[in-house]
Order: structure tokens, then C-alpha cells, then sequence
């Protein structure tokens, strides 16, 4: 989520009248949301134009309503390994600014002294070189991620857009010493290097993609966008409503799937506080599907926040699957909305269209479409049945949870991007001994409260990541090899 005046006040008006599930109903009708029609259309869509542009298509494009096992009705238990998936969606971190110095997958490119040499211009005649940030806390208000700074960013596949996007901050990192938890998580379990959000945007379209397989026209993180019609094929929430499969959302200070506002009249039964995942969990009452949200006012990793305010959450909740005697029955998903408008070398590859639904319902925009993705974001894969070691290389983006549900369950796609998602499957091994039965022991998180929220304690950029472009020729310019 971003922290312009709009954002905020669109966070805001959310979270006004959310101190019961009765208020949550309230927001939907502010909204102007209607919850007549059926929940789970699955007529498939027209199909969108360049429809064909999946990166190295294996097969037939699958349209909207495809089951992934055409053999099987809907509702059938394919994977009967599985009966937990917790979707942990924290925000605003690229791969590299996470994880680039992890050591493993495909990070920074460094020098004989161990500092990466990925840069960008700063259109002074400067390259800003990548620079480990002078504490866990951000500056407020940048780096961004809006469509337009996300477009500049890319540049056509360049990403050398960065730093004229959102200043020097943008190519910050930090490394195993700041964040020792993820670090420790993501050297455990397999870890995705080609995972990309779902559009070169903001939380708002990114989180309604992880929803509904579509940003359905939004672009930005506005109450213009929470107006916008919902998705028109329902959500992934519709599907197993359909099916009697349980899920909820267990939120700390707002629920993330609120994003699509019409879920608080559909479903408050499904809406609950977050201590209770700790309860459920510990109970093995789990439901088969849970969203668990950090506090998205400080707690989720946005800027100006600590970072390890939202590392030390993601660790509780962790740690919670991991002592739960659902344990050997779940899967943890750990990712990101979006890359905040941090760095990152890996240009995002094209997209297959999730519809023909052009960007801009909520407010204008002048070119860009939902035929690429954004740029990569953490995720790692966390179950007993996880491979050792493993580095997936493979495209994912916030349609493959809804893939690994739909294929789960054997339902319909929503739209053309869940329907020609990967499903996740290659992080797993569902059929030998898990190797992770027995839970490992991760690290602590970070120490919190040593910085101050807004004021990182240092230069940014430090005087040594400042290089004249002439003297630059060993640096990695953007997405250059």
C-alpha cells in the first residue's frame, strides 16, 4: 500500500468503522457494492487480445472456467496431502532488496569484496550502485510503486528506471544481519527466484489479482479503486464457498481481502481477529484456507516502517504453523504484494492478459496494460513436504496460490492468468517421505526498535555508491547481463 493522501485515506476509511464485523458490512455498502447475481460465474471471458503472450507456453491456453483435471468434477480432493494453506502477503520488497545477498537463487551480482555491482543512473551523470540501507527503518513516502513509477522503473524491460522513479533510495538492500529470520527461512525451505507480482502497480490491483485472478480494471491504491467494480467471474473466496470449503481471513488491523470490498456483505463470518489464528492453530482448527494479515498501518513491512516489526510477525506466525499438529498437512505461503519500488535485475517477462478489461476504471492512465508482470518479490514455500534445498526458477506470481487452491480442489479458473498459472507443484514433494516432518528450528527475528520509523540513521545514498558513469563500465546497469 502506499502512503500518498489518497492511499491513506482509503486505508482509513476501511479501518473507521471496523471495530466489529457488523461495521465491515458498512464498508461494502459505502462501497456501493451489491452481492445480488451469482457468486462463482464461470463463463469463460472473450478471449483478450495477445492472449498468447505467456512466457514459454507449454501447451494449450487454457481459458477461464478450465478445471486442471477436465476428467473430474469440481469440489474433488486432488491432492489429499494437503488440508491447510496459509497465505502469509506481506508488503512493498523486491527479491533483491530482501534477498539479493541471500546467497542462493538469483541475487546481486557482486565484486571480488562481496558488494554488489547492480546500479542505475541517476540522471546527473551518476550510476547509484546497490547499498546495504544504514538500518531496518525506510523513508517515508519513497521509494514507490505507483503504475507511472513502476512503468519508469521498468523501462521497457531495462530496469534502469529506479532511481529516477523514486531517488537513490530505491536501490537499498539488507542483508542476513537485519533480517536473520527470512534469512534463515529461505536458506530451510524452497525459495522462488522468477516469482513476480502480478501487474507493474500498486497493493490494491496486485492483492486483487491474489483474489480474483484480475485486477479488473485498477491500476491504483485509491477509494476510487475500492469503488471500482468487482472482479466480474468472483473471487478464488466464491469458488470454495461454492464447494462448502472452509476459509478466513484472520486480520490484524485490516482484512487484505477487503480489497474487494463486496468480500465484508458476502462473508463476515469468515472475517476474524487475528489471535485467533494463533487459538485455531494451536487447536488444530485451522479452516483449510487462511489469509493472515499484518498490521498494514505499521507492521507490514510498507515505508516508512521497521522491517522487522513485520519479519518478527511473519515469524510468530511461522512458528505457529510449524508447532500446529496440522503441521504435516499445510503449506505456508510467504510472499509479497508488490516490489514497494525497490530494485530489482530481473526484468518481468511478458503476461498473458486475465481478460479484456482495460487499466484505468479508478484513475487515468496513459499507456501500460496487464500483459507483463511486476517486478520479483520474496516467496518461499513452507511445508513438511517442501524439497531440501531447492531453488525454483520457474514463473510464478499471486495466480499460482490460486492455481495450487484450484488445482487442489479442481476448480474452475477465474480468469486467463489463473487458468495458465503455474500451480506451485515443484516446490513439493507430495509423494516421497517430507522432509520437514519434523519442524526445523529458524532463527530469531531481527532485534526491534533500534531505528526510528522515517529516518534511517545514515546517508542514503552513502558517498561510496555514488559512481561517475565513466568510471562505471564493471557495474550491472538494470536488467543489462
Amino acid at each position: 500500500m502506499d502512503r500518498d493522501l489518497d492511499a491513506l485515506l482509503a486505508r482509513r476509511t476501511l479501518i473507521k468503522g471496523m471495530g466489529t464485523i457488523g461495521a465491515g458490512l458498512a464498508i461494502a455498502q459505502l462501497a456501493g457494492c451489491s452481492s445480488s447475481g451469482s457468486k462463482a460465474s464461470t463463463d469463460p471471458s472473450a478471449p483478450p487480445q495477445s492472449s498468447t503472450s505467456l512466457p514459454a507456453p507449454r501447451g494449450p491456453i487454457r481459458k477461464p472456467g478450465s478445471r486442471p483435471n477436465p476428467t473430474l468434477p469440481e469440489g474433488t480432493d486432488t491432492m489429499p496431502e494437503i488440508e491447510h494453506v496459509v497465505v502469509m502477503m506481506m508488503e512493498n520488497h523486491s527479491y533483491d532488496d530482501h534477498f539479493g545477498m541471500l546467497g542462493r537463487g538469483d541475487g546481486y551480482k557482486l565484486d571480488a569484496n562481496g558488494i554488489p555491482v547492480d546500479a542505475n543512473p541517476d540522471g546527473k551523470g551518476n550510476y547509484i550502485r546497490a547499498f546495504h540501507m544504514p538500518s531496518t527503518c525506510q523513508l517515508e513516502h519513497v521509494p514507490g510503486q505507483d503504475w507511472v513509477r513502476s512503468h519508469t522503473s521498468w523501462n521497457h524491460g531495462k530496469n534502469d528506471g529506479f532511481v529516477e522513479a523514486s531517488t537513490a533510495v530505491a536501490m537499498g538492500y539488507w542483508n542476513r544481519d537485519d533480517i536473520p529470520f527470512y534469512y534463515g527461512l529461505a536458506n530451510t525451505f524452497p525459495i522462488c527466484d522468477r516469482w513476480f507480482c502480478s501487474t507493474l502497480a500498486q497493493t490494491y490491483p496486485n492483492r486483487r489479482f491474489l483474489l480474483a485472478g484480475t485486477a479488473a480494471g485498477i491500476v491504483s491504491t485509491t477509494t476510487a479503486a475500492l469503488n471500482a467494480p468487482p472482479p466480474p467471474n468472483g473471487t478464488i473466496l466464491d469458488r470454495l464457498h461454492a464447494h462448502n470449503i472452509s476459509f478466513k481471513d484472520y486480520y490484524t488491523d485490516l482484512p487484505g481481502t477487503f480489497v474487494i470490498t463486496k468480500t465484508a456483505q458476502d462473508y463476515p463470518e469468515s472475517i476474524v481477529k487475528i489471535d485467533q489464528f494463533y487459538t485455531d492453530a494451536a487447536a488444530g482448527k485451522l479452516p483449510f484456507l487462511s489469509f493472515v494479515d499484518p498490521n498494514f498501518d505499521h507492521g507490514s513491512e510498507e515505508n516508512s516502517g521497521d522491517i522487522r516489526v513485520g519479519e518478527a510477525f511473519a515469524a510468530k506466525v511461522t512458528n505457529a504453523v510449524l508447532q500446529s499438529p496440522l503441521w504435516p498437512k499445510t503449506v505456508l505461503i510467504y510472499c509479497y504484494d508488490e516490489h514497494g519500488g525497490y530494485y530489482d535485475h530481473v526484468a518481468p517477462p511478458k503476461a498473458i492478459k486475465p481478460d479484456n478489461i482495460k487499466p484505468g476504471v479508478d484513475v487515468p492512465v496513459q499507456n501500460g496494460q496487464y500483459d507483463t508482470y511486476g517486478f520479483r518479490v520474496p516467496a518461499v514455500i513452507v511445508s513438511p513436504y517442501s524439497k531440501p534445498n531447492y531453488v525454483s526458477h520457474v514463473v510464478h506470481d499471486q495466480t499460482s496460490i490460486l492455481k495450487f487452491i484450484e488445482t487442489k480442489w479442481n476448480l474452475g479458473a477465474m480468469t486467463y492468468r489463473d487458468a495458465n498459472a503455474d500451480d506451485l507443484l515443484d516446490t513439493l514433494d507430495l509423494k516421497g517421505t517430507p522432509a520437514f516432518l519434523d519442524p526445523p528450528k529458524l532463527p530469531a527475528a531481527g532485534q526491534q526498535g533500534t531505528c526510528t520509523p522515517g529516518t534511517p540513521g545514515g546517508p542514503i545514498p552513502p558517498p561510496d555508491a555514488v559512481v561517475p558513469e565513466r568510471a562505471g563500465s564493471s557495474l550491472r546497469i538494470g536488467a543489462r547481463p
